[in-house]
């Protein structure tokens, strides 16, 4: 099911639903039926902290430099 935002005409308020294509959207607040679609900006690809901390530890464990700060980077290939 595709998240969608929604716009209420009747109370100005701006909310998010799951909803099915056989579904008719609802305001939570008002209960109207009259809601707008609204445009949503798309979410950069992930850059959490714990997306980024994934990424190295799986290029740790294949043995990729990716996994190491600049600083180390350089420390290795001086050895």
């Amino acid at each position: 099911m595709p998240l969608y935002d929604y716009q209420c005409p009747a109370c100005d308020k701006r909310f998010e639903l799951l909803v099915r294509s056989t579904t008719i959207p609802a305001c939570p607040q008002c209960g109207s039926t009259a809601v707008a679609k609204c445009v949503s900006a798309p979410q950069a690809p992930g850059r959490s902290a714990a997306i980024i901390q994934s990424g190295r530890q799986r290029a740790a464990a294949e043995g990729h430099f990716s996994n190491y700060s600049q600083a180390e980077r350089s420390k290795l290939s001086r050895s």
